[in-house]
C-alpha cells in the first residue's frame, strides 16, 4: 500500500483544524447578527429622535418636560427656566 507524503505531515492536520474552527466560529456568528437583525434589536438604536438634533438625550429631555408642562405638573415659569437650563447645556 503507498501512502502520499505532500510534505505537510502534521501540520496540515492542525491548520486544516484551526481553519474547520475558525469556519464554524463565523457560520454561528453570522447565525446570531441575522437572528438580532430581523428579531428587532436594531430598531431600539433608531428611534428615539430625530436626527436634526445633535445629542440625542437632548431632544428626549425638552419632549419630558413639555410633557410634564402639559400634564400641569410644573408651572410656566419653571418650564421656561428648565428648558433655558437644558439649552444651555447642550
Amino acid at each position: 500500500m503507498m501512502w502520499y507524503d505532500g510534505g505537510w505531515g502534521w501540520g496540515g492536520w492542525f491548520f486544516m483544524a484551526v481553519f474547520m474552527v475558525l469556519f464554524w466560529a463565523l457560520v454561528i456568528a453570522a447565525i446570531v447578527a441575522l437572528v438580532r437583525y430581523f428579531s428587532g434589536a436594531h430598531h431600539d438604536r433608531q428611534s428615539g429622535c430625530s436626527a436634526s438634533t445633535s445629542e440625542p438625550g437632548s431632544r428626549r429631555a425638552e419632549d419630558l418636560l413639555a410633557e410634564r408642562f402639559a400634564r400641569g405638573e410644573i408651572d410656566e415659569d419653571e418650564y421656561r427656566r428648565r428648558l433655558a437650563l437644558l439649552r444651555e447645556h447642550r
